[in-house]
Order: C-alpha cells, then structure tokens, then sequence
C-alpha cells in the first residue's frame, strides 16, 4: 500500500507537469518511470518490513531460548519454513513451563505456611500447658503439697512432648538431607517385630489390644535394626492410639523378587480416601477421630516414610473406614 501510494503521488505530479505543459520526457517514459518507481518503491518498503520482523523474530528467540553472543557476530539466528508457526509453538512451551513453575512455587509456600502454622500448633499446646502448671505453682500451688509434685509432673510431660517433637524433627532433617548413616546388616525381621512387640506391651495391655506376629522365622532383610524398630513401634503406636479397644493389629510379609513386602494391618476406624494423599505429610491430623494426643508429636507416620525411604523402599497405604487400614511397605531381601 505504501509503494501504490508513492506511484500514485509521482503520478499526479507527472499529470499536473503534462496539464501545465511543462512535462520534459515524452508520456510513454513517464510511465515507464512511473511503474519502476513503483516496483522500487514496493522493494525496498518489502526489504525493510522483512528485515524489521526478522529483527522482532531473533530477539524472540533469544527470549525464549536465552541465548548469548559468545563472539562477535554470533547472533545470526536460522528462519525459513513456518517462523511463526514455530515461534508460536515454542512460545505456548515457554508459556506452559512458567505456568508449571509458578504454580508449584505457589504450592511450596502453600505446604510452608501450612507446616510453619502446625508446628506452631503443636508447640503451643505444651508450651501454655507447662505455662499454666508454672504460674499456678508460682502463684501459691508450690506450698500444697497435694498439688506440687503433680502439676511439676505435668510440666515434665509438657516438656517431655516438647523434646519428642524437636527430637523427630531432627530426625527427619538428617533422614532428608542424607546426614545420618544407615548400619545395614542382616537381620531376621521375625525377630525384630518379637523384640518391638515386648516393648510395647504395657501400652497395648492398657487398651485390651492385641499385637500380633504372623512373620515366619528366617525373614531376612538388609535394613538398619534401630531405624527398622521405629517404623514398627510408631504404626504400632498409632494402630493402639486410634484403634478400637479389644482391637488387633498383625505383622503379615511376602517375598517378592528380591524384595520383601512387609504389612502392617489393623482393624481400626479406618481412615476416609481424601486423606491417604496427605497421611505422610508432617503434623497432619486426619480430623476429630484423630485429634492431637498428649504423647505424640505429630511426626510418627512422615518418619516411618523416610526411614523406608532412605532403606531404598517405598511405603503405601490401604483403608476402610469402619474396618480398619494396612500399610504395606518394601524392604531388600537378604540373600
């Protein structure tokens, strides 16, 4: 449109020259000139919006690709074909990754403000806990003999919980960060879950519950003895906790490969689909049924997954609200 204008300009002026009989060149000429202005007109106005869209194109691709000059004269960029048709793909990709990297960004520092508000919680509770046994004791309840001795016991458990919780969180920071060695050895697993059990029958004696090892002797697994005992002792503790009393809570395993699969079923209350996502996340309560109790930090199931984690396992979890929930987890078969 540009060169028809300058053609048509050129025109009119050639019409004014030829009317006011001051034309020069014969009219055959001046429309010959007329048609190769216009052709260099249309050339160049092309050369120039080629040039200015391949300019935007380059800078483009430095955008999307982040590309440097490494010497001079290195930025010469290849386009033929379909150059919109790839910029506006490889555009849409950028687009789509920035996309995934904000929103996963969004939900860190929604898992962060999530996790700094419950650690919160659960330091508050023993925290105001052994506040409100101090202050009672400072405001006249250290001279009652009937009520110092308790309430100073009661503000030891407080504390108590307090380092069980510091201490668990330690733990998984090491866990995660690959600070703390595994001993692994050969060890039967029959007879880790036997020991575990004997160690755990006072507290299941006082629910009437029952802790029962279906492992055949000579079930062997490489695994550290310590960090194994705990991932038992704590969904043992949780099995007592948050199952129903007379319950029963069984140790089943079967080979597979060179792998052992480890369950640990109890016949509970069960746990409701929408929470087995999030079960091994740190403090997270799975509602009213299983409300924060005075011994626990909230830590035991988040602990339980790294420890197998970091044995080079992996752990899962099945329920049935009402019939109870079996956690399944790998181990290395010791050959």
């Amino acid at each position: 449109m540009a060169a028809l204008a300058v053609a048509l300009v050129a025109g009119c002026l050639v019409g004014i020259a030829k009317w006011a009989g001051t034309l020069i060149l014969p009219l055959s000429w001046s429309a010959l000139g007329l048609v190769l202005l216009f052709a260099s007109a249309y050339g160049a106005f092309a050369y120039g919006i080629d040039r200015f869209v391949h300019a935007r194109l380059k800078l483009l691709y430095r955008t999307v690709h982040d590309l440097r000059r490494t010497r001079k004269g290195d930025d010469r960029i290849e386009l033929k074909g379909d150059v919109l048709g790839r910029v506006n793909a490889e555009v849409s990709a950028w687009a789509s990754e920035r996309r995934t990297e904000i929103r996963e960004l969004q939900e860190r520092e929604e898992f962060r403000r999530e996790f700094i508000g419950n650690l919160a919680h659960e330091l508050k509770t023993p925290i105001f806990n052994i506040q409100g046994y101090i202050l009672t004791l400072l405001e006249g309840g250290l001279e009652d003999e009937k009520v110092n001795r308790d309430f100073l016991q009661r503000a030891s458990n407080g504390v108590d919980r307090l380092m069980k919780i510091v201490e668990d969180l330690d733990l998984i920071t090491k866990l995660e960060s690959g600070v703390m060695d595994l001993r692994t050895t050969r060890m039967d697993l029959h007879d880790l879950v036997k020991d575990t059990i004997e160690n755990m029958e006072i507290l299941a004696q006082g629910r009437n519950f029952k802790l029962v090892n279906d492992l055949e002797p000579g079930t062997v697994v490489m695994a550290d003895r310590n960090r194994l005992a705990q991932v038992f002792t704590n969904l043992f503790t949780n099995a007592i906790n948050y199952g129903r009393d007379g319950g029963r809570c069984t140790v089943r395993s079967y080979g597979l490969e060179d792998r052992v699969v480890v369950e640990v079923s109890d016949d509970g209350i069960g746990i409701s689909p929408e929470h087995l996502p999030r079960l091994f996340e740190r403090f997270y309560r799975v509602g009213k049924s299983r409300a924060r109790n005075e011994g626990g930090s909230g830590l035991g199931l988040a602990i339980v997954k790294h420890i197998i984690d970091v044995h080079g396992g992996s752990i899962t979890v099945k329920s049935t609200e009402g019939q109870g929930s079996t956690f399944s987890f790998t181990l290395e078969r010791a050959m």
